[in-house]
C-alpha cells in the first residue's frame, strides 16, 4: 500500500480536474447514451479487491477511463430524459468546494461558512417563489425526501390537533389520517406517504391533462371528518399541467386539511411573471417540495423541503443531544432540525452559487427559456409526418406519439441510438409516448433546432 506521505492530494486532484474539464468541454457533441453496460465497467475497474493499493492519481485515472464509457451525458443541452437538469458552471465549482471542505452540515455554530450560504439560498428561494418569508427551508436529497419531510410535518400537525402526539405515542393506535391525492400524482408521493406511515391514499379523479378536479376533491373531503392531508401537484410528469391550486387549497382548508404541494420542477413557474399564473394560490399551501437539481441545474443531489409553520417542521425533524453545539432559537435553527438527516453534505451551497450567478432576472430568463424551448419542440414535432403532440404544452413537458405503440417505441429507440438527442419513453393515457422534458439551463433555440432535426432523421427507419 502506498505510504500517505507518497500519495499527495495534488496528483489525484490534478487528474480529476483534467478529466472533468475534458468531459465538460466535449459534452455538447458527445453521444448521449452510454456505450458500455455496468458489467463491462466493472471488468474495466477490476472486480477483485487488490491486496496492495494504488496511488490516488492512478485510482482516479482508472475510474475515469473505466467509467466514462458507461456515463450518460445527462448534462447535454439536448438531453430530455426523465426530468433531469445539467450543472451550471458556478454551481459545479461550488460543489467541488463543498466536497473539498467536507463539512457535516448539521450545526449552525460548527459550520457557519456553508450554513450561511444555505440559509441565503433558502431565503432567496422563498422570495423568488413568492412563499412566506417566515417559512423554514431544508435541503434534502431530492423531491422524494422533500415530499417525505413535508408529509411527516403534516402528519404530526394534523394529529396534534386531535390531541395525539406522534413523538410520545408513535403511530400505533393514532387516528387514521385521510390522505388525498390526484389520479395523476407522481409515484414518489405514494412512496413518501408509505415511508411516513400514511398508508394508501384516497385517489381523486383528474382531467385529461392530469389536473385534480376540485368538485371531486370537495366531495371526497366532505365524506368524512378524520384528520386530512391533501397533496396537490405543480407540474404533471407528462403534460406539465398544474392543479388548480387556489380552488383546491381553499376547499382543503375549509375542512382543516393540511395542503402539501409537490412541485419537483413546476414550482419554479412561480419565479417568472409569464408563468406565475399557473401556480395562482401557491403561497396559501402549508408545505412545498421542489428540486434545485432540475430547473435550477445544480449538481445532484439537491431537493428543497419548505414548510410554512417553522415550529411544525422543527417539531417533526428536530433532535437534541448533549454533544451537539445547538443554537436553536426562535430566529435560527440548526440545519438538522429541518431535514431527516443529521450527517449530510452542504448541498444547498451550489444552489446559492446558481442563484448568485443568475440573479433575479437570470432566474426568470432561465424559467422562460425552458418554457419557450418546450413550446418550440412541441411545434416542431407537430410538423413531422405522423407525429402527434398529446398534451397541452403549458410549461416544460412535451409528450408525442407516432401512431401505434410499436411505431412510437421504434421512433424513440432510433432517436436515442443516434446519440444527438435523448428523450425518454413512458406510458400516458394507456399508450406509449416519447417524452421531452426540458430541464437543462443550456437548452436554447439552437439546441432545439438540432433536437428537431434528430427527431426527423429518426422517422424514416420506422416502419
Amino acid at each position: 500500500m502506498a505510504h500517505p506521505a507518497e500519495d499527495r492530494d495534488e496528483a489525484a486532484l490534478a487528474v480529476a480536474h483534467e478529466r472533468a474539464l475534458a468531459w465538460r468541454q466535449g459534452l455538447e457533441e458527445r453521444p448521449i447514451a452510454p456505450r458500455a453496460g455496468a458489467d463491462a465497467v466493472k471488468d474495466a475497474l477490476g472486480r477483485a479487491l487488490p491486496d496492495d493499493g494504488e496511488p490516488a492519481g492512478a485510482v482516479v485515472a482508472r475510474l475515469a477511463d473505466a467509467a466514462e464509457p458507461g456515463i450518460m451525458a445527462m448534462g447535454s443541452p439536448r438531453f430530455y430524459g426523465w426530468v433531469i437538469g445539467g450543472a451550471q458552471p458556478a454551481a459545479l465549482g461550488a460543489d467541488w468546494l463543498v466536497s473539498t471542505w467536507d463539512q457535516n452540515t448539521a450545526m449552525r455554530a460548527a459550520t457557519p461558512g456553508v450554513v450561511a450560504a444555505e440559509e441565503l439560498a433558502g431565503e432567496w428561494i422563498l422570495d423568488l417563489l413568492g412563499l412566506p418569508a417566515t417559512a423554514d427551508v431544508g435541503f434534502v436529497t431530492g423531491a422524494t425526501m422533500a415530499n417525505f419531510t413535508g408529509l411527516v410535518a403534516a402528519r404530526d400537525a394534523v394529529l396534534a390537533r386531535t390531541g395525539w402526539s406522534t413523538a410520545v405515542d408513535g403511530l400505533a393506535g393514532a387516528p387514521r389520517i385521510r390522505l388525498f391525492v390526484g389520479a395523476e400524482r407522481h409515484d414518489t408521493v405514494d412512496h413518501a406517504a408509505r415511508m411516513a406511515g400514511l398508508g394508501a391514499p384516497i385517489v381523486v379523479p383528474a382531467d385529461d391533462q392530469g389536473r385534480i378536479l376540485p368538485a371531486a376533491l370537495g366531495e371526497a373531503l366532505s365524506a368524512g371528518t378524520a384528520p386530512a392531508i391533501v397533496v396537490l401537484q405543480a407540474g404533471n410528469l407528462h403534460s406539465g399541467a398544474f392543479d388548480p391550486l387556489a380552488e383546491a387549497i381553499a376547499l382543503a382548508h375549509a375542512v382543516g386539511a393540511w395542503v402539501h404541494v409537490d412541485g419537483a420542477f413546476g414550482l419554479w413557474a412561480a419565479a417568472s411573471p409569464r408563468t406565475r399564473h399557473l401556480v395562482e394560490g401557491l403561497s396559501e399551501a402549508d408545505s412545498w417540495a421542489t428540486d434545485a437539481h432540475k430547473t435550477l441545474s445544480v449538481p445532484y443531489d439537491c431537493g428543497v423541503a419548505i414548510v410554512a409553520d417553522a415550529r411544525a417542521l422543527r417539531s417533526s425533524m428536530g433532535m437534541t443531544a448533549a454533544y451537539l453545539a445547538s443554537v436553536a432559537s426562535a430566529e435560527h435553527s440548526d440545519p438538522h432540525d429541518r431535514v431527516p438527516e443529521l450527517s449530510r453534505r452542504a448541498r444547498g451551497v451550489p444552489t446559492w452559487a446558481a442563484l448568485r450567478t443568475m440573479g433575479r432576472s437570470g432566474t426568470v430568463a432561465l424559467v422562460d427559456r425552458l418554457a419557450d424551448s418546450a413550446a418550440r419542440i412541441a411545434v416542431g414535432l407537430g410538423q413531422l409526418p405522423g407525429v402527434d403532440v398529446l398534451n397541452d404544452v403549458v410549461f416544460t413537458q412535451v409528450c408525442a406519439a407516432l401512431g401505434t405503440d410499436e411505431r412510437t417505441d421504434a421512433w424513440a429507440e432510433a432517436l436515442r441510438a443516434e446519440g444527438e438527442a435523448y428523450a425518454s419513453s413512458s406510458r400516458w393515457h394507456d399508450r406509449s409516448v416519447l417524452r421531452f422534458s426540458v430541464s437543462n439551463w443550456a437548452t436554447d433555440e439552437h439546441e432545439v433546432a438540432r433536437t428537431l432535426a434528430a427527431a426527423a432523421r429518426a422517422l424514416p427507419g420506422v416502419s
